[in-house]
C-alpha cells in the first residue's frame, strides 16, 4: 500500500475508486464500506484510494486536542487499511489554510485533479470542506454533474445501536472493552514506549513494564485491571494491565503497568510495544497491605489465564 503524506507528493491518476474520511477508529461500518470500495476497484482494475487527514480535524476546530483523544494512532489506522486491501492513502495535512478550502475546491482541485474517480464511496454522515459544507447531499449532486457514480453507505447497527466512533469512544471510556472491540471489528490497543517505573512490581513478584503511549492524544480506557495481549520484541504475549494510580501505595499519578505471562523479558526499557485491551477484570482497589495486593494479583492472573483460551 502506498502512503502519500502530502497532496504534492501524490501522483495524478487516470482513474480510481475512492473514499474520504477522518476514520478515527476504523470500525465495522468503515470496514464494510472500504471492502466494498476495494472489491469494486479490483473489478474495474483501477486503484482503491483512501483520502484522510492528519491531525484529526477536531484537533484544529475544537482545541485543545485533549478533548478529542484518538481511538487509533495514524500507524494503527494505516495497518488496518492495508489489511483491508487498500492500494493507496493520501494523508492531507489538516492546517489552518487547508481548513479554509471549500467543498467544491476540494473536489475540483484535489479529488478530480489527482484521482479522476469513476466512483466514490462515502458514509451517510461524513462532511468535508469549509464549514462542513461537503454533505452527502452536496457530494451526490456533484457526482451527478460530473458523471461520477456514488455509493452512500447507510449506518450499520448492532441491534438498535448505530456503530460509530463516538459510541466506541464512550464504551472504551466506560470500560466496556469486549463490546468496543466487537463494534471496532478489531482489538482496541495502544502503542507505547516502556519507561522506568518505581520498580514495585518486581518486589511483589509481578514484574511490570511501565508503558507510556506514543500518541500524545491517545484515548485511554477507564482505570482498572485488564486482561491484555501484547506484541513486543517479536513475541505475542498475554498478560494483565493495571491502569490507575496505585492507591495501595498512596500514589496519585496515572500510570499503565503491564505484567506479561512470560518468564524472561529482560531489558525492555525504551522499546516500543503494542498493548491490546481484551477484557476488563475489575476496578482498581486500595488494599490494606502489599500481601493482600499480592493475593489479589494472583487471583487476577488466574482469571486472565482462564480467559486466555478464548483468544488463542
Amino acid at each position: 500500500m502506498e502512503i502519500y503524506q502530502s497532496i504534492e507528493s501524490c501522483p495524478e491518476m487516470n482513474s480510481s475508486v475512492l473514499t474520504i474520511g477522518s476514520y478515527d477508529g476504523l470500525h465495522r461500518g468503515h470496514h464494510t464500506l472500504i471492502r466494498n470500495m476495494v472489491s469494486f476497484a479490483q473489478a474495474k482494475n483501477v486503484p482503491s484510494i483512501v483520502v484522510t487527514f492528519d491531525p484529526h480535524p477536531r484537533h484544529l476546530l475544537d482545541p485543545p486536542a485533549e478533548k478529542w483523544p484518538l481511538i487509533m494512532s495514524m500507524t494503527q489506522k494505516m495497518n488496518v487499511l492495508e489489511s483491508l486491501g487498500v492500494d493507496a492513502v493520501l494523508v492531507i495535512p489538516f492546517t489552518e489554510s487547508f481548513f479554509q478550502t471549500s467543498a467544491m475546491a476540494f473536489m475540483d482541485e484535489i479529488v478530480i485533479l489527482k484521482f479522476n474517480p469513476s466512483k466514490i464511496f462515502i458514509g451517510y454522515d461524513h462532511h468535508f470542506g469549509f464549514e462542513r459544507e461537503g454533505t452527502p447531499e452536496f457530494l451526490k449532486s456533484y457526482c451527478q454533474n460530473n458523471s461520477i457514480d456514488i455509493d452512500i453507505m447507510e449506518p450499520m447497527k448492532d441491534e438498535s445501536v448505530i456503530i460509530s466512533s463516538s459510541h466506541i469512544r464512550e464504551l472504551i471510556l466506560s470500560g466496556f472493552l469486549r463490546r468496543a472491540n466487537f463494534e471496532l471489528g478489531s482489538i482496541y490497543g495502544i502503542e507505547g514506549c516502556v519507561c522506568r517505573g518505581a520498580g514495585r512490581g518486581k518486589g511483589l513478584n509481578f514484574p511490570t513494564a511501565n508503558v507510556k503511549p506514543v500518541e500524545k492524544n491517545q484515548l485511554l480506557p477507564m482505570p482498572g485491571v485488564y486482561f491484555v495481549r501484547g506484541r513486543i520484541i517479536g513475541l505475542n504475549l498475554y498478560g494483565m494491565c493495571n491502569f490507575g494510580v496505585r492507591p495501595t501505595f498512596d500514589e496519585d499519578e496515572l500510570v499503565m503497568e503491564v505484567h506479561f505471562f512470560h518468564e524472561q523479558l529482560n531489558d525492555l526499557y525504551e522499546k516500543i510495544i503494542t498493548v491490546e485491551f481484551l477484557e476488563r477484570i475489575r476496578d482498581e482497589k486500595k488494599f490494606p497491605s502489599p500481601n493482600k495486593l499480592i493475593e489479589q494479583l494472583n487471583k487476577d492472573k488466574a482469571r486472565c489465564l482462564e480467559l486466555q483460551a478464548k483468544y488463542e
